[in-house]
């Protein structure tokens, strides 16, 4: 993939929510900010056009001039500080956007005679804020609107999406989900727990709670678990798992993501094939005791029965 820079806009007065922080509140664990930082991870520069705060990675601050002149102006101030031939236009506000939406975007906007795509929501409404824009005609552009305005302040969005040639994307519902209201709000955080992907929503928030930068195979680990709690007992399972990390964060001590991962997957596939030894010697043992059982009674003077007692106290360490 060509490289790209990404804005976000993040300012605004957010006055259907009060005047709150918008991009700062939660949605699965994670600020809204950070879930649209976490869809364009592999840009070349993020430029994000708001009040600093802290971001679960690092990014270039701007504001708009004068503060709260709107989209336009806040998108002018943030392509001044870019260079990609490519640059997305994102809203602060998407808890759903993916990758899969981003790399649609970039790609539709790199055909030729292209000079940008944009999403399109289940009404087909245009949505410039969820888009990608070719930077030299978005430059001509915003300069003509600003000369022809006086400024790019206070003016709305389609003066500049009507003089561009641009491709419409259907990403679906969720990629332009945007959360103006509280109930917008309430009703992404319902989603989260109804998503398909509830565990990746929750392993990305804790990696961001915690501070780790580590691929996860959610996969793996949850046959880990299985494994421990059916061939050794229920609660070995969380036991196991924590071992296991601890175990690779002593062998990739120093070493980079890539690295930890791999010592993840090796410990995991030691403890995985040490749970199933366990699963087949407590299975081989209980055929044994069936054979035992099943092979003569025994006599009060200590014959064949005695026997199988001093077996059975063998099996379990007795002396």
């Amino acid at each position: 993939m060509t490289a790209y820079d990404v804005i976000v806009l993040a300012g605004g007065a957010a006055k259907r929510l009060g005047g709150a922080d918008k991009p700062g509140l939660r949605v699965g664990g994670r600020a809204l900010l950070d879930r649209v930082l976490s869809a364009c991870a592999d840009a070349a520069v993020t430029v994000v056009v708001g009040g600093r705060r802290a971001t679960a990675r690092p990014v270039v601050w701007t504001r708009e001039v004068p503060e709260g002149g709107g989209p336009l102006a806040a998108l002018g101030a943030g392509l001044r500080l870019t260079t990609a031939e490519r640059v997305l236009v994102l809203s602060a506000d998407l808890p759903f956007l993916g990758r899969g939406t981003v790399d649609a975007l970039l790609t539709a906007a790199g055909e030729p005679g292209r000079e940008g795509a944009l999403c399109t929501d289940p009404d087909g409404r245009d949505q410039p804020l969820v888009a990608a824009y070719r930077a030299e005609p978005l430059r001509r552009e915003l300069a003509l609107i600003a000369t022809e305005h006086g400024s790019l302040a206070g003016l709305p969005l389609r003066l500049l999406t009507a003089e561009l040639d641009l491709a419409r994307i259907d990403a679906g519902p969720d990629a332009s989900f945007d959360c103006d209201t509280w109930d917008d709000i309430a009703a992404a955080r319902a989603r989260i727990r109804e998503h398909g992907a509830v565990l990746d929503e929750w392993i990305t928030s804790v990696k961001n709670e915690l501070g780790i930068d580590l691929d996860v195979d959610t996969a793996l680990l949850l046959d880990l678990a299985r494994d421990a709690a059916h061939g050794v007992a229920r609660p070995a399972a969380p036991l196991t798992t924590f071992l296991v990390g601890y175990a690779a964060a002593r062998a990739s001590a120093g070493a980079g993501p890539d690295e930890a991962a791999a010592a993840v997957a090796e410990a995991a596939r030691k403890a995985t094939d040490l749970a199933l030894r366990w699963e087949a010697q407590a299975e081989a043992s209980g055929g044994e005791a069936a054979g035992a059982g099943s092979s003569g009674g025994g006599t009060a003077d200590g014959g064949a029965g005695g026997a199988g007692r001093d077996a059975g106290r063998e099996g379990t360490g007795t002396p």
